[in-house]
């Protein structure tokens, strides 16, 4: 994995008392799993924050590390981060990574698209992607939401969610969720943490409608909204990559 340098300045909205606080806690637990748990677990209640990130492409971009609110996607970022770092340069270095293709902090590097996502930071070695097999399917889009980046055509794997009893045993505490979008202009439309709890699947996520952050089981969620269907992605521990 290539190597980057670190983030020289932290971010003006970064909240480092009660970031400091949960780097603390989770550096108890020995497994990122955990860890994600109880960070995630900590920020249920937090506000929904539409468009978090801001910019454009004729606006200067900056690093957003907030923990007063987010969207879907800043809310698995902030805690993978978190989980997988040791002080605030640490988190703040993971933040950017995972946000932005190399790390470069530009609007045309961020990764807006969350097929990008996946594929850059499974590059970088921070995440391993669980959909393959029999029961996996490939969709193609045609992308072009994002102004100042090119139209472009992509195609990615994934799970019908009739096919959640198939693949839940794959499925840990930590793991991330995308649902892929019915719509052919769009690839994924929302995100979100799995924790198991007394055998049940639970899926934490900021979500509009309920104005939030909030815990609730995965079942539900599949059965209340139409999709094509869902991606498995498992965080790695800081220093491995994906074999």
């Amino acid at each position: 994995m290539r190597r980057h340098s670190r983030q020289a300045k932290l971010p003006e909205d970064l909240n480092a008392e009660e970031s400091l606080l949960l780097l603390e806690r989770a550096k108890r637990e020995p497994d990122i799993g955990r860890r994600i748990d109880q960070i995630s677990g900590s920020l249920i209640g937090r506000p929904y924050i539409g468009n978090p990130l801001g910019g454009g492409p004729d606006l200067p971009e900056a690093l957003t590390a907030t923990l007063d609110g987010f969207d879907c996607v800043t809310y698995i970022e902030t805690v993978l981060a978190l989980a997988r770092s040791f002080d605030l340069y640490g988190f703040v270095d993971t933040l950017r990574l995972l946000r932005y293709r190399e790390g470069d902090i530009a609007w045309t590097s961020r990764n807006h698209y969350m097929v990008d996502w996946v594929r850059n930071n499974r590059s970088a070695g921070l995440i391993k992607n669980l959909t393959s097999g029999s029961y996996a399917v490939k969709k193609q889009r045609t992308l072009s939401l994002v102004p100042g980046l090119p139209v472009k055509r992509v195609s990615f794997s994934c799970y019908p969610k009739r096919r959640i009893g198939s693949v839940r045993a794959r499925i840990k505490t930590g793991d991330l969720i995308l649902f892929a979008s019915a719509r052919k202009w769009l690839d994924v439309f929302h995100a979100g943490l799995l924790v198991l709890k007394d055998g049940q699947i639970m899926m934490r996520h900021a979500t509009r409608s309920m104005g939030s952050v909030i815990e609730q089981p995965l079942a539900s969620f599949l059965s209340g909204n139409r999709m094509s269907g869902f991606i498995l992605l498992r965080p790695l521990e800081a220093g491995f990559g994906e074999s």
